[in-house]
């Protein structure tokens, strides 16, 4: 049992409050809370000794941090820090600014009384049976195809790899003439896609054009921009900081399937670079050292 006192756990309960009210936490539905825990923590949220004392997110997860080891709580509280902080964006006030450091002490405070066995931790089972090197080896293929059947494989290349992670398409990637449109959700934020396959590294005018489409939607909408073969320096440095898109390159996703890095935990982690550095594209083998 975690040595978290109630005044902690009320603590952790307002910052972690989602948008919704009690009984929420952050932005999650059920099915992508169950998802979060059970790949960052390879948790069993949804085991009935999380939900003695009720079945809302909220109560679920202040349960778990009340049973489970000090260790593993720390563990718990900076994981949903770093998502809390990627949903938040890098311009956008913290309603709690004292917060972050409340959260760093407390965890530090956890960590403090070394390392013990996981205790009342209920590991998840498997979520899907994703073949990640089957994936790999098709985006690998894809390179070496002729121009025209590289753009429809990479689009359905996409579609798949977004499905098996649960980004929830909401329709299927589009191939208008030498790129691949389309949308997805991760933590109930909603990403416009493009997606370029050409034999050269994107420059600052595509990057522009695509912020362009960002900005004519709703304020809150954000962008990726997958370019097949990378992008250029110059193009990164000119197309500036601070912006609502991030980058993703082929080597990327090559690289998170090739280790077995989940894509939803690549735009995660590239969303909370992306909120504090203010750099569009940080690519996976610096994010995932």
């Amino acid at each position: 049992m975690s040595s978290l006192r109630s005044i902690e756990l009320g603590l952790i309960d307002d910052v972690f409050r989602g948008d919704s009210g009690k009984g929420w936490v952050l932005d999650f539905s059920n099915r992508t809370f169950k998802e979060f825990f059970a790949r960052e923590l390879n948790v069993d949220i949804d085991a009935p000794q999380y939900a003695k004392d009720g079945d809302s997110k909220g109560k679920r997860f202040r349960c778990f941090l009340a049973q489970v080891d000090d260790t593993t709580a720390a563990k718990t509280l900076r994981v949903f820090w770093e998502q809390r902080e990627a949903l938040r964006g890098a311009h956008i006030p913290d309603p709690m600014p004292r917060a972050g450091g409340q959260i760093a002490a407390l965890i530090t405070r956890l960590e403090g009384g070394g390392g013990f066995a996981p205790q009342n931790v209920v590991a998840a089972p498997l979520l899907d049976n994703i073949d990640f090197l089957t994936l790999r080896d098709r985006l690998t293929a894809i390179r070496d195809q002729d121009p025209h059947k590289r753009g429809y494989d990479f689009e359905r290349f996409l579609t798949e790899v977004f499905e098996a992670f649960s980004l929830s398409p909401r329709e299927p990637f589009r191939l208008i003439g030498e790129q691949i449109d389309g949308s997805f959700e991760l933590a109930n934020e909603t990403y416009l896609v493009e997606a370029k396959w050409l034999n050269r590294r994107v420059g600052a005018a595509e990057l522009h054009t695509f912020q362009g489409k960002v900005d004519q939607k709703a304020a809150w909408a954000r962008g990726v921009f997958i370019s097949f073969q990378g992008f250029t320096a110059e193009g990164l440095h000119a197309f500036g900081r601070a912006k609502r898109v991030i980058g993703m390159e082929g080597r990327d996703i090559y690289d998170a399937l090739d280790r077995n890095i989940g894509i939803d935990q690549v735009i995660a982690r590239k969303i909370r670079h992306a909120a504090e550095t203010g750099e569009v594209f940080g690519p996976v083998s610096q994010l995932f050292p």
